[in-house]
């Protein structure tokens, strides 16, 4: 039995790792040194190209909570990254060329591991593949992978943020679809009065943007999503007209149609979290909490993930995948990494860990797993496989996919360390059970 990886980054590297420890020989294909994109430039394995930094390591952030699950799989990223840590105060930083060359070394040492080098446009001979291509595939293998998902492809992501169901201020808004067209609560409705609005206008038109790498700055990256920002700036009405727009609604704490309306949508079933409508945005994180608090429901709002914009190849996962990294229709076919939808440097790493195990037991004949949704890397994988997910886009660890607890808890650090025990417990009796 023989199974290939296509990409040597981070969910490639703990992809392979996976399967040389259930014994599978793997060959990893990984196009440098003869090829770089526009964003690599060491020719070593799993390199970080952005900050160097994998985030908080307590227990009660979903970044930690995500690397202590991982080290119960034996990640071959997070004991490379704790190996080459810098001081960074909370977060688990790397010296990113030492960091590299470590999970090179570790994976080029397995006996198992066969490292190919060479570009990858068609998928290789192999009993399974487990396509774990990043953000930046090249030209060649993203027309494959499009080819083979029916084109189910996004070359950019453009994202609006989301915040906590339980952090929005229902004092201040009111649930109705527009001209009460779906659900009664369909939608949560955040109004602003004319000063309100007015204040909001200049803080926009005002916010900083984020930089915009060189290889994001294509004529295509804006087309039919325009960023909120950039919409403000064509007149101080425009949004009024876009997506705060206040027409077929009626604020019943004023029994008035409101001068502007921003619409939150249900993220999830759960719904645990909750999306911007519209509100795709290119600003820095900093500026999206200052500006998009001055809407009066959100002014406590915690944002589970920011709105982003740049190039970012990733598939439509929910209709693609199962919860295992599999495709739905070529079962042998594996996923990892941020090309399914998951957003950061180690859910990237974590989606490789669980294509990586469910690979190996594939091709043993073995059922595949997914782990319990109450755990981090279980509702990651949920996610990206739910059908139900609406206009479909990257996610980060954050502690809204998790399902809430039954009891409630106002203080958000408890909260979170009680959620993050939760998950521990149930991975841990999970692992045991199924004797992995």
């Amino acid at each position: 039995m023989k199974a290939a990886v296509i990409g040597a980054g981070l969910a490639g590297c703990e992809a392979a790792w996976q399967l040389s420890i259930a014994g599978i020989a793997v060959d990893l294909y990984e196009q440098k040194p003869q090829k770089h994109s526009p964003a690599h430039k060491s020719d070593n394995f799993a390199e970080l190209v952005c900050s160097n930094s994998l985030k908080a390591e307590r227990l009660n952030s979903a970044a930690g909570l995500l690397k202590s699950e991982m080290l119960k799989f034996g990640s071959v990223c997070v004991n490379a990254a704790k190996k080459t840590a810098v001081p960074a105060g909370g977060a688990l930083a790397v010296d990113r060329e030492l960091f590299s060359a470590l999970v090179t070394e570790n994976i080029k040492a397995c006996e198992n591991i066969t490292v190919i080098n060479q570009e990858v446009t068609e998928l290789p001979e192999a009993d399974a593949v487990i396509i774990a291509a990043g953000p930046l595939a090249s030209e060649g293998l993203s027309e494959t992978i499009g080819k083979m998902c029916g084109q189910s492809l996004s070359f950019f992501d453009a994202a609006a943020p989301i915040v906590s169901a339980d952090s929005i201020d229902m004092e201040y808004a009111f649930t109705q679809s527009r001209y009460d067209r779906g659900g009664e609560d369909d939608y949560i409705n955040c109004p602003m009065d004319k000063e309100q609005y007015e204040a909001f206008y200049e803080a926009i038109i005002n916010a900083e943007s984020a930089p915009v790498h060189s290889f994001d700055k294509k004529k295509d990256v804006y087309e039919g999503c325009m960023p909120i920002e950039v919409l403000a700036s064509r007149g101080k009405d425009t949004m009024r007209y876009g997506p705060l727009k206040p027409v077929g609604l009626i604020n019943p704490k004023t029994g008035h149609r409101p001068w502007a309306n921003l619409q939150l949508r249900k993220e999830n079933a759960q719904g645990t979290m909750y999306n911007l409508v519209g509100f795709q945005t290119n600003l820095k994180f900093g500026e999206q909490k200052r500006v998009f608090s001055m809407f009066p429901a959100l002014h406590d709002a915690e944002f589970l993930r920011y709105g982003v914009m740049h190039r970012n190849t990733f598939i439509n996962s929910p209709k693609l995948l199962n919860s295992d990294f599999s495709m739905r229709e070529n079962p042998n076919i594996f996923f990892a990494g941020q090309i399914t939808g998951v957003e950061g440097y180690m859910e990237s790493a974590s989606a490789g860990i669980l294509a990586g195990l469910n690979c190996a037991r594939r091709l043993k004949g073995l059922e595949t797993l997914t782990l319990p949704e109450d755990t981090m890397m279980g509702a990651l994988s949920r996610y990206i496989s739910d059908e139900a997910v609406a206009d479909f886009q990257p996610m980060g660890a954050n502690f809204g996919v998790l399902p809430p607890l039954e009891e409630k808890i106002r203080d958000k650090s408890e909260r979170y360390m009680t959620l993050a025990k939760r998950a521990i417990a149930s991975l841990e009796k999970f692992i045991g059970d199924n004797n992995l």
